[in-house]
């Protein structure tokens, strides 16, 4: 009775499961090709379960393996309690500088246990049948020193698909605020090197989750426990406020039926009763009255267990570009002036300001996305004109940097309220207007600031006998000396002025390769070279064996001495 009712109810079966069922067979499919019709001489496989918390990876893996007969073997990231006084006070001491621990590291350990683990099998029990020995390797604790280092993972990795005779699992789960786990340690090379595959779930769905939340709400009503019981309409507020997380519903269903929680007794109490009201208010639309229930519950979302909401840049750009609308009757539509006709709009079904903030993206981090997107999906030259207009306004709001973290809430209501309202072809709900789907693609703000800083960085190490800054270097010294022909200067200071120094000699210029944006991409790219990498090159250094990868490498002399013969390529980003 103790136990919590996340362990007391826990799935048995796949019908327990509150899992897609075709994520279930998928993970099935995997574990039956790459156990059971594994061939002798073949290498290690790898799976990665990822998806947000909550949505049932690790139950649908242990039901599965349970079902097949499989020994799940599981990594745990160990805890050392062999520290003394003397250890901690060498590390902690004003002598310390943290290098060195009293412990084995983490990478070391975690590779030994699966070579353990890949080496022996379970020791039989008496009565215990041994037919049977097919196992696999589950890591769901990842050892903190591959964040740091996620070369050392993929080396292990790449040992272990080479020797290994049973599969290794992970589980990751998903982060909404932009530093994906998932990106870091497993990136698309590794992916594709090692031939991992990865199944991504999606969120617990309401209707799955009431199943789940009645059947426990029923078994706690025939075991006559001294409990509070949830209506029907509490467990659906329920439902929306944990955002898909079915072990977070069941932990606050837990909290809320608790006899002695006075406060959330009394605040579903009130609830209740407030819907009553609502349901003896005077008659009006019933698109009007599902408009004005849901907006109250996401105002009055649970008072405890409630779960932040999160969304995916990608679907955040989605719902503001899209910006779908509820039909509204002209009698309840409030008459605007003749001369502001034009500006009537049906209701939107969202809130601008709750997507930018559920996305974890600054305002003018969205506000990127936002104007590298927004043209595809407009059919009007002029609703095109106004909504850049806004975007330039919102782009005028966060000009001040001193006021920029004040304001950038307002320029990105600005520009997303900008964009919607400018969008004619969408303006009522009926309409379905614009492009239709179209694929989003990732700023190339981020491509060009990639670039200009490698050029900072080259112009820094290249030219350092000028003593100029590398922006007056890249517009002031390097096109005039584009113009000379010294051959004194060496083959990489050539190349570069060849790719800086002059404009491209083609009459017409094309976009950038545009980079397109995944559903679960975060909105802020890995960090690039900076200042502090400038720093760090040698003044000295002008041969460009040390040069970012995207510059260009010194070629044949003779060849850039030949003016006449010099063109310039234009930058075609990968």
């Amino acid at each position: 009775e103790e136990l919590p009712w996340v362990e007391r109810y826990r799935p048995e079966s796949q019908n327990d499961l509150a899992v897609q069922k075709k994520k279930i067979e998928e993970v099935e499919s995997w574990l039956k090709t790459h156990i059971f019709q594994r061939q002798p001489k073949q290498g290690g496989s790898v799976l990665l379960l990822t998806g947000p918390p909550g949505c049932g990876k690790t139950a649908t893996l242990q039901i599965l393996a349970r079902d097949l007969g499989l020994q799940v073997q599981e990594w745990t990231n160990p805890l050392s309690l062999d520290f003394t006084k003397e250890d901690l006070r060498n590390m902690f001491g004003h002598d310390s500088n943290f290098h060195t621990f009293p412990s084995q590291a983490q990478a070391a350990l975690f590779q030994d246990f699966l070579l353990r683990a890949n080496k022996y099998n379970k020791l039989q029990m008496l009565g215990e049948s041994s037919e049977n020995d097919k196992k696999l390797i589950l890591v769901e604790d990842i050892p903190n020193q591959f964040y740091r280092d996620p070369g050392s993972l993929h080396e292990i990795l790449r040992s272990f698909v080479r020797r290994s005779r049973c599969p290794l699992v992970f589980i990751i789960s998903d982060n909404f605020s932009g530093d994906s786990n998932q990106r870091s340690l497993f990136p698309a090379e590794i992916v594709e090197e090692l031939g991992i595959c990865n199944i991504s779930f999606k969120p617990v769905a309401p209707t799955n989750m009431m199943k789940v939340l009645n059947r426990i709400a029923a078994a706690e009503a025939c075991m006559n426990r001294e409990n509070y019981t949830l209506d029907r309409p509490s467990l659906e507020l329920l439902c929306r406020g944990c955002s898909g997380d079915i072990r977070s519903a069941i932990n606050s269903l837990q909290f809320s039926s608790t006899k002695g929680c006075s406060l959330e007794k009394e605040f579903w109490l009130k609830k209740k009763k407030s819907s009553t009201i609502k349901c003896e208010e005077a008659v009006v639309s019933k698109v009007r009255k599902k408009s004005k229930c849901e907006t109250s519950e996401d105002q009055e979302i649970q008072a405890i267990g409630g779960k932040d909401a999160s969304i995916f840049l990608f679907h955040a750009l989605g719902k503001i570009i899209y910006c779908k609308r509820e039909a509204v009757l002209e009698a309840e539509c409030p008459q605007l002036p003749a001369h502001l006709s034009g500006h009537r709009r049906d209701t939107l079904l969202i809130q601008p300001e709750d997507i930018v903030e559920k996305s974890h993206m600054s305002g003018s981090t969205f506000n990127l996305y936002l104007h590298q997107n927004y043209v595809d999906f407009f059919t009007d030259i002029d609703d095109v004109v106004r909504a850049s207009d806004y975007l330039s306004t919102a782009d005028v709001l966060c000009s001040n940097w001193s006021a920029r973290l004040v304001m950038e809430s307002y320029s990105a209501s600005v520009a997303t309220r900008g964009v919607i309202h400018s969008n004619t072809s969408r303006a009522f709900a009926h309409q379905q207007g614009g492009m239709g789907f179209r694929p989003l693609h990732k700023p190339q703000w981020f491509l060009i600031n990639k670039k200009y800083q490698e050029n900072c960085i080259a112009a820094k190490s290249l030219f350092s006998s000028f003593c100029l800054p590398p922006e007056c270097l890249q517009t002031e010294l390097l096109p005039y000396l584009a113009m000379l022909a010294n051959p004194m200067r060496n083959q990489a200071q050539i190349a570069f002025i060849q790719d800086v120094g002059r404009l491209p000699l083609k009459r017409h210029f094309g976009r950038l390769q545009l980079e397109a944006l995944g559903d679960k991409d975060p909105g802020v790219p890995e960090l690039s070279h900076g200042d502090s990498d400038a720093e760090a090159l040698p003044c000295s250094q002008s041969s460009g064996s040390d040069l970012p990868g995207s510059q260009p490498q010194p070629v044949a002399a003779q060849a850039l001495l030949e003016e006449e013969e010099l063109r310039i390529e234009e930058y075609d980003s990968d």
